[in-house]
């Protein structure tokens, strides 16, 4: 097995995991801005909420190019950040196997 190939299915595994706690950290700062509507978030919330969908929108606005809301009456159901999370998942598997292979 060589180092190099063990050193670099770490890092990504790393990088996916702490790439997949942001997606959930976006799902927050959605969820709580869906439920208070007025809600603006200051000082250090506002750095982070910032940071958050700084990383998470290109891959979301990649997917929504391909993938488009699903209608259901007056309401569009955005599926993009449901299969980035399964993207995410299926990839922090496949890159785990990485240093046993």
């Amino acid at each position: 097995m060589n180092i190099v190939q063990v050193v670099l299915g770490n890092v990504l595994y790393f990088v996916l995991y702490i790439f997949l706690f942001v997606l959930i950290g976006r799902l927050v700062f959605d969820l709580v801005q869906s439920f208070a509507r007025s809600w603006q978030p200051t000082g250090f919330v506002l750095v982070l909420a910032e940071t958050t969908y700084t990383i998470t929108d290109p891959p979301l606005r990649f997917l929504r190019r391909f993938i488009k809301p699903i209608r259901l009456g007056s309401i569009a159901l955005d599926l993009s950040f449901t299969v980035l999370f399964i993207v995410v998942m299926v990839l922090i598997q496949f890159v785990a196997l990485i240093p046993t292979m």
